[in-house]
């Protein structure tokens, strides 16, 4: 029984008015939305908080990047005019077929990059082989499946026909088997306008806050990823909440809870509406995000930019792609995030590295730290803020603890030592930051942006406390 009835941490009344539950069709079968009216939106919290920030946005409840991916190169990849190119050849700009969960659409690549990671080979009953990573989802009759659960009763939805304009989805090909080729290989993967693309005719998955979840009465493991709590009233309801007459323009962070450029932004768009109201009433703002989905929405940040004060950040908590891939496989690469900088930067955007979190023994050393530092620099980042150890909340420790298992069993007992509370001990915590203060400030500072910077009269943003306290 979800408890849509409790009342805010900052008792503003009950929560949302309703719930209606949405089954994921097309590329997010397998999910759950539940669409709720959000009763409030801008979220403030108390004066006396220990946050560089008062106001938060989060649209989202739950987070769909729980997704790994990898595609060998010569992997067939439909375009948008039903023609097929390996997906090496792709690149960022170009337009492929993808799925809005009813029918084939046409879908623009935003990002693309390669990886090395163990190659699986899946044989399906008419023959195709396709050469994948061991966590890339397919879509398949029952949802979307890593090709390390798939199972000979599986089905893989496949595209229909070679103009997407009248394809069809059917769930006929199946699966004959998978199996391991014993090597890595470079995989390749893109992110696209509609989070999915068509790879070998089937249907291709592309590329923080569990508390929350339980305090909604919903699964904090898995179903945090599968059940997305979806504010569908957000836009309109930051556009009643930010009238002049009522709000003073304190700048607002998003990105402290969930991810507001997680996958299914692709679907509702809910962000960009809200960039839209923030730049409309000249509100100052901030974005955290893991995601390069960001440069979806690179022109109309770079507007917003030019009426009101705009600080993005991209959390890239280490270069290391084995502890990449163990913690967070469902984002974009490291390398990936900083390009994406560079790029953002390129338009005049502030935006800078969130080094966070620190994870003891896997991206706390000394050497791993400066090379984030000295790879922000380089991006051009225009902060590097960060440091804080992994805080882990009791429900959030037990899911943590059960995947470290998994990936590295060798720590758990070092972590089950360190945490006898949420935080690290202090004087782990002091290590982390001495080692970041000495990196960030032996490294050469950012080129200043070029173009005239819109006057501001507010507060420093949440980004720019966090450097300050770096």
């Amino acid at each position: 029984m979800v408890r849509w009835q409790l009342e805010g941490a900052d008792g503003q009344g009950q929560l949302f008015d309703d719930l209606d539950r949405h089954v994921g069709r097309g590329e997010f079968r397998g999910m759950t939305f539940l669409h709720v009216r959000a009763r409030r939106v801008v979220n403030t919290l108390p004066r006396s908080g220990r946050l560089p920030f008062r106001h938060t946005i989060n649209a989202y409840r739950g987070c769909s990047h729980a997704c790994s991916y990898c595609l060998a190169a010569d992997t067939p990849v439909l375009r948008a005019d039903g023609t097929s190119v390996p997906i090496r050849s792709v690149r960022a700009g170009d337009e492929l077929a993808g799925t809005d969960g009813r029918r084939v659409v046409v879908s623009t690549v935003l990002d693309r990059w390669v990886v090395d990671q163990p190659a699986f080979r899946v044989t399906l009953g008419d023959g195709t082989v396709l050469v994948a990573s061991h966590h890339h989802r397919f879509l398949t009759g029952r949802g979307w499946q890593a090709i390390g659960d798939l199972t000979p009763a599986d089905v893989l939805v496949t595209v229909d026909g070679p103009d997407p304009a009248t394809a069809a989805f059917r769930a006929e090909n199946g699966v004959v088997r998978v199996e391991s080729l014993g090597v890595e290989l470079p995989m390749h993967d893109l992110t696209t306008s509609t989070g999915d693309f068509v790879a070998g005719g089937a249907v291709s998955h592309n590329c923080f806050a569990r508390p929350t979840h339980d305090y909604l009465g919903l699964d904090v493991d898995s179903g945090f990823e599968r059940e997305i709590v979806v504010k569908v009233n957000a836009v309109e309801r930051v556009r009643a909440e930010l009238d002049p007459k009522r709000w003073s323009g304190e700048p607002i962070a998003m990105g402290t809870n969930t991810d507001p450029y997680q996958r299914c932004e692709g679907k509702y768009h809910l962000t960009r509406g809200i960039v839209e109201v923030l730049a409309a009433a000249r509100n100052p703002f901030s974005i955290l995000t893991k995601s390069t989905l960001l440069l979806r929405d690179a022109d109309l940040l770079a507007e917003a930019a030019e009426r009101t004060d705009v600080s993005l950040m991209f959390s890239v908590g280490t270069l290391d792609h084995d502890v990449w891939r163990a913690t967070e496989p469902g984002t974009p690469p490291p390398e990936k995030r900083l390009e994406a900088i560079a790029r953002l930067r390129e338009r005049g955007l502030r935006c800078g590295v969130l080094i966070a979190p620190v994870l003891p023994g896997l991206s706390d050393g000394a050497e791993q730290l400066q090379a984030v530092v000295r790879a922000a620099r380089e991006a051009g980042a225009s902060s590097i803020a960060g440091g804080q150890v992994v805080y882990l909340t009791p429900m959030v420790r037990r899911v943590f603890l059960d995947r470290l298992a998994q990936s590295h069993p060798h720590l758990v007992g070092r972590y089950e030592a360190m945490y006898t509370g949420a935080n690290a001990p202090r004087t782990e915590q002091a290590r982390v930051r001495a080692i970041l203060d000495e990196a960030i400030g032996s490294s050469p500072p950012p080129v200043a942006l070029r173009r005239r910077r819109p006057r501001s009269t507010a507060p420093p943003s949440d980004v720019e406390q966090l450097s300050m306290r770096v």
